[in-house]
């Protein structure tokens, strides 16, 4: 009898793997990736390698600050008046103390256009004020420029 109190029937089988089994299998998925398997999307090169991002697309400029500002703030704008309550302070919002004030004035007037005008009327105010506010918020730069300093 073992530890478990029931006898063992049968025969044991115990399987063991031959080493040079594992030595051939460790090199397959190096391999397949020197064999031009490219993921879906990708373009391969002449090689068969993928090719980079850069040469299959068209690289963008980086955001401003102004568009930083504008979709940070306009999503929370969108989740909010939608009825969402955001979990956190701020900060776990990803804003700065400014942007939450922008946040708390942009949603504050869409929700009386919501009720005045409708929700259609409420997302055009959200984009108007918000690309105003955060223009005016980084027309002068940012942290290493301006008034910043």
């Amino acid at each position: 009898m073992g530890r478990g109190g029931a006898s063992r029937t049968g025969p044991t089988r115990r399987f063991r793997f031959a080493p040079g089994l594992l030595t051939l299998a460790l090199p397959l998925p190096l391999f397949a990736a020197a064999a031009g398997c490219a993921g879906p999307g990708e373009e391969t090169g002449a090689t068969g390698v993928p090719a980079p991002a850069s040469a299959s697309r068209t690289a963008r400029p980086p955001l401003t600050g102004a568009q930083l500002c504008t979709s940070a703030v306009g999503y929370w704008a969108r989740e909010m008046l939608a009825g969402a309550t955001p979990y956190g302070d701020y900060q776990s919002m990803g804003l700065s103390d400014r942007q939450y004030d922008i946040l708390r004035e942009v949603v504050d007037a869409a929700r009386a256009t919501r009720r005045a005008q409708g929700p259609r009327a409420a997302h055009e105010l959200i984009e108007r004020q918000l690309d105003r506010e955060c223009a005016r918020h980084h027309r002068d730069g940012g942290p290493a420029e301006g008034p910043w300093r």
